[in-house]
């Protein structure tokens, strides 16, 4: 097996899942005992999740820099980044390293186009919905991805700053996200891809109206495929 570096801490919670959801896979696919080969750097979440300008993004994709510098230092042969709305800089990032990195918005297009699904909604934070740079790699691989509902950007964005990123999942959460995907269903949607790591707290990702693509899942699939080999970045 290939020794897998991991960027965390961007949330905790994300990182658990990634590390659960990882050595789960790696187990199904060898013995019960085999546990992954990874390299995990939690960075301080405290001083990335309040991003404003292009200034403090500047600095944290520097921080992120750094973290993947050491990672490759200490022996990761590829990379991943635990949270899809810090791949806004992610060309800067890959460039900073000789090993590869796998691109959640790749994984997440590539098994969106595989499932034959068209007219999909797409749920996370403000950047990831928003904007190009995770939308666009995605629609690069095929998947006609619906308009974000400015209506429900603020909406949210909140929940997941203010109650996910911190463990929290509150029954008021399930009921919004509940009525949202089912307004994406009504409004002609035939999926729905959590891009989002901590949407899972709150989401059913195995029994909804709609398909769920868990981006977190999906992430973590393709980074086992690459611990054995099956896959490159």
């Amino acid at each position: 097996m290939r020794k897998l570096g991991l960027i965390g801490g961007m949330s905790w919670v994300s990182t658990r899942l990634y590390f659960e959801q990882i050595n789960r896979m790696v187990q199904k696919r060898t013995t019960p005992r085999t546990t992954a080969p990874l390299l995990i750097e939690s960075l301080d979440f405290a001083s990335l999740s309040a991003l404003k300008d292009d200034a403090d993004w500047d600095a944290a994709t520097r921080n992120l820099i750094a973290s993947a510098q050491r990672i490759e230092q200490a022996g990761a042969e590829g990379l991943v980044i635990c949270a899809n709305s810090m791949h806004r800089d992610f060309e800067k990032i890959a460039e900073s390293v000789s090993i590869p990195i796998l691109h959640a918005a790749d994984c997440i297009g590539a098994k969106v186009v595989k499932e034959g699904k068209t007219n999909v909604a797409l749920l996370g934070r403000r950047n990831v919905m928003t904007e190009s740079f995770f939308r666009q790699r995605i629609v690069a691989h095929g998947v006609d991805l619906m308009a974000p509902d400015m209506d429900n950007v603020d909406a949210v964005d909140r929940v997941i700053h203010d109650e996910l990123l911190v463990g929290k999942a509150s029954r008021d959460a399930e009921r919004l996200f509940k009525t949202i995907i089912t307004q994406k269903e009504q409004r002609g949607s035939t999926a729905v891809i959590l891009a989002c790591t901590e949407l899972e707290l709150v989401v059913d990702v195995d029994a909804n109206v709609l398909p769920i693509f868990d981006s977190a899942r999906i992430h973590c699939a393709a980074a086992v495929d690459w611990i054995f080999g099956d896959q490159e970045a």
